[in-house]
């Protein structure tokens, strides 16, 4: 997938040196069960990734995920992409003594080598790609994965009609604990910067890419979480 100039530009506000460097304070407020979904994570790939296998994270920047794998599975290679340079730099920091099992590419999808790997995850990240790249990217990973490898991928994903759509963006911002005075700001910054899609959807979307056995795997709140497999 080729980002286009808007999405790329859109990307690098959100993700300055600034955000960066507070990244990693975030998702474990922001996001219901975030060690558990780590936890998840690990445990799913390592049901087919053997344990010197190769594994591609779409997504890296901050490290977050790459830390937690390594922990888990020290005998485990990865491959991580992002498109901003400030948020790889973070992940440099935060992986530490696991510097040298890393790789990590400036860029979309298109910057992952090609593989094969033993498998791949994507959390937190897909709701930050326009609908119409999402078949696409989600097509880039499948074939990159060895047949049968685990694909885990985690976003913010509610019903899209309304009043539904509305009451979902508010519980977001009730959990992550949104100062009321800029309530207004995150609900429009929602609805503009981010491609959130239904889970219907999301499913379908996995299946059209070439995924088979998709399932859910966990729920918290406003976020959900599939294993599929290539």
């Amino acid at each position: 997938m080729n980002g286009s100039d808007d999405f790329s530009q859109r990307a690098a506000a959100a993700f300055d040196a600034a955000h960066a460097r507070s990244y990693a304070e975030g998702p474990p407020r922001q996001v219901p069960g975030f060690a558990g979904l780590h936890r998840m994570t690990s445990m799913l790939l390592s049901e087919r990734v053997p344990t010197n296998g190769r594994v591609l994270v779409l997504g890296a920047g901050g490290g977050l995920e790459l830390k937690a794998l390594a922990d888990d599975h020290s005998g485990w290679t990865f491959d991580g992409v992002d498109p901003s340079a400030d948020m790889l730099r973070v992940a440099e920091q935060i992986v530490g003594p696991h510097t040298a099992r890393m790789r990590l590419h400036e860029g979309y999808i298109d910057a992952a080598p090609e593989g094969p790997f033993d498998g791949a995850a994507c959390l937190l990240t897909l709701h930050f790609v326009p609908r119409e790249q999402r078949v696409e990217t989600l097509r880039q990973i499948h074939r990159r994965l060895l047949p049968g490898a685990p694909f885990v991928v985690a976003h913010i994903s509610f019903p899209q009609a309304e009043p539904e759509r509305s009451i979902w963006i508010d519980r977001h911002i009730a959990f992550a604990g949104t100062d009321p005075a800029n309530a207004e700001n995150a609900r429009r910054a929602i609805g503009t910067k981010l491609s959130i899609l239904s889970p219907e959807e999301d499913e379908t979307m996995l299946r059209e890419a070439g995924f088979s056995g998709v399932s859910l795997f966990y729920a918290g709140l406003s976020f959900r979480g599939w294993v599929g497999y290539a």
